[in-house]
């Protein structure tokens, strides 16, 4: 087995979204700087209400995925199809664009922590005009497994073996098979992961420190950053002096252009520029 490598590292930096929301971006926090088919990963993490009440008020997108997973807090969805989440502590929400949609995420408190993440999964060309479509994913409906050297694995989306033992994430059906991993471990601990060697890999560390790859190859990943992994079948990671927790994400990749114009994701300009047009004249969701 070929054991993937830490090829890049790409640390989150602070910015702001929707209403001025505070948070961390890594996967699209520069122009071209995707890993497909992620587009983008925001961390949000604030005890100051200042930092998220405003919230992200009603907005469009149109071409690719979101995935909203809440470590601490509440966030109400809501969206022209007359979807209504509630997305609470340990809950996900995966929402689907295609051709368009109109959805706010506000709290539903003034106080207290607010913690969790926000990926973006672009969709290859021949889905970015389907119907948009909204799943809201209750904390009990996550799978978590207990890992064959100590610690546990959430799984939102994609699949997972231990022990012989195949257990499926919430989300198995997509185009670009995406894997969705919440990963916690102790001390000392391995975490092994097989993976198609074609698919694209990246792991984002927001607690501890881990050690990715093996044995001379191993490198060092810092807290709050992203790390792009080399090809292979099989990812190995350690939790470095003390206990760590990462999020994995991997998926096939789609491998067409990518050009991106705010909320809108398509495969040419003039999609995108079609795309402002119909939100413009109200026509983006029909």
């Amino acid at each position: 087995m070929s054991v993937r490598t830490l090829k890049q590292v790409i640390p989150s930096v602070p910015t702001s979204d929707g209403a001025g929301v505070k948070l961390r971006r890594s996967l699209g926090s520069q122009r071209g700087l995707y890993v497909d088919p992620f587009l983008m990963l925001d961390e949000f993490s604030t005890d100051n209400p200042d930092d998220y009440i405003a919230g992200f008020p009603a907005h469009p997108h149109r071409g690719f995925e979101t995935v909203t997973y809440m470590l601490d807090g509440h966030l109400l969805h809501e969206d022209h199809l007359g979807n209504r989440g509630d997305l609470k502590s340990g809950g996900a929400q995966w929402m689907t664009a295609g051709r368009g949609i109109i959805h706010s995420e506000m709290p539903q408190q003034a106080e207290g922590r607010m913690r969790g993440f926000q990926l973006w999964v672009n969709l290859p060309a021949s889905e970015k005009m389907k119907p948009a479509w909204y799943r809201d994913i209750e904390p009990h409906e996550i799978p978590t497994v207990t890992l064959a050297d100590g610690g546990t694995a959430r799984i939102i989306a994609g699949s997972i073996h231990v022990a012989g033992v195949q257990t499926d994430g919430v989300i198995t059906d997509r185009s670009t098979d995406p894997r969705y991993l919440d990963v916690e471990l102790p001390n000392g601990s391995l975490f092994h992961y097989g993976l198609p060697d074609d698919y694209n890999a990246f792991i984002y560390l927001y607690e501890g420190m881990l050690l990715v790859g093996a044995g001379e190859d191993a490198r060092a990943l810092k807290p709050q950053s992203g790390g792009v992994l080399s090809r292979g079948n099989r990812i190995t990671v350690t939790a470095d002096n003390g206990a760590a927790r990462f999020l994995l994400l991997a998926g096939k990749p789609i491998e067409e252009p990518v050009v991106q114009y705010g909320p809108f994701v398509m495969n040419t300009r003039e999609e995108v520029e079609q795309a402002v047009r119909d939100y413009q004249n109200g026509t983006l969701t029909k």
